[in-house]
């Protein structure tokens, strides 16, 4: 994990007196090309933390409508990222996420050098749609248990998935999700830690305002969405996964 996550720059952008008024050039263009500077030359590392907006329109001699443009603008150009509750940040490079037969999030987000963190969102009981109950071979209208989690690396929202399993081989697995964040630790607790990945598609679409909110996402952006059947050693299905991932966030690669 980057040490600069959580701690703020108090090192350079450039000071007030390098925004020039009277230029033609607006104040706010002068301030993304200063940030951007720091960032290109390595003054500013990736995963580090920016100074809050008031502190960044004190030190160029703005007001914050000005500074806000300025951060939009860089945030438009993927060259930094607010998340709410924690600050705006130089982004990250994208983390490369293998799609092979073992495919573990957490596993994945930690060689990357990250920390991954897993929440559970809901859980409830349905009947089996025609599209779960054929990933899972069982009979439409099969009770099935479906578990909503969001998953994050240092903090940062990666990925939303809900995850349908037949409800009788899986009884209480949202409780032990809850207790550990994790939906592996919690099927290994029931004995299914051994699952692998039997089929994934990937589609990709625009950002609905669910995801926006849940995945800190400014309008415009797109998600990747995978569709997955993960099953036993003997390849019968545990579950089927729709997750939702933020586009510039990962790089899936499809192992071979």
């Amino acid at each position: 994990m980057n040490p600069t996550n959580d701690s703020a720059v108090t090192s350079p952008p450039s000071p007030a007196e390098d925004v020039a008024r009277g230029t033609g050039v607006s104040l706010w263009k002068q301030i993304a090309e200063r940030i951007e500077a720091d960032i290109t030359e390595g003054r500013l590392v990736p995963g580090a933390r920016l100074p809050t907006e008031n502190e960044l329109a004190e030190r160029f001699g703005v007001n914050r409508h000005t500074l806000r443009r300025a951060l939009a603008s860089l945030t438009e150009r993927r060259l930094i990222e607010a998340t709410p509750g924690r600050g705006t940040f130089v982004k990250e490079p994208p983390i490369r996420y293998p799609i092979g037969p073992r495919t573990r999030f957490s596993e994945i987000v930690t060689r990357e050098g990250r920390a991954p963190s897993g929440r559970l969102l809901g859980s409830c009981t349905e009947p089996a749609s025609t599209e779960i109950a054929q990933a899972l071979g069982l009979p439409p209208g099969a009770e099935v248990l479906r578990i909503d989690m969001i998953r994050e690396a240092d903090g940062v929202p990666i990925t939303v998935a809900s995850h349908w399993y037949e409800a009788g081989r899986c009884r209480d697995l949202d409780l032990l999700v809850a207790a550990t964040g994790s939906v592996t630790r919690a099927l290994e607790t029931l004995g299914l830690g051994d699952y692998r990945r039997l089929e994934t598609r990937i589609t990709a679409r625009p950002a609905d305002e669910e995801d926006r909110r849940l995945l800190a996402l400014p309008a415009g952006r797109t998600v990747m969405v995978l569709d997955a059947i993960n099953g036993d050693p003997q390849r019968r299905p545990i579950q089927y996964s729709r997750a939702r991932f933020c586009a510039d966030r990962v790089q899936l690669v499809v192992k071979n």
